[in-house]
């Protein structure tokens, strides 16, 4: 995937889990963007660990990564605001 690709849908997984998740944070669209990208890498972690892999494919079709940068940005989010309330 191109980096401009993971930019992107960093931006639109950030985007669609701050909305999801209740509660107002101050980020910007850098944060929003790393949050998203982070995300994508927690939703492929857990997603790999949950699904049997591929057998006929090398790279999950970009439906899977985009749902599951979604999944993972929303737990990262939680997370970032339990640790937040508890600092």
């Amino acid at each position: 995937m191109g980096i401009i690709t993971m930019i992107i849908i960093g931006l639109i997984a950030g985007a669609i889990a701050r909305f999801l998740v209740p509660g107002k944070e101050d980020f910007g669209i850098i944060w929003t963007i790393v949050l998203g990208i982070i995300g994508g890498y927690v939703g492929g972690t857990l997603g790999s660990l949950v699904f049997a892999p591929h057998k006929f494919s090398v790279h999950p079709p970009v439906q899977h990564t985009f749902l599951g940068a979604i999944i993972g940005a929303i737990v990262v989010l939680v997370i970032y605001k339990w640790i937040r309330a508890r600092v």
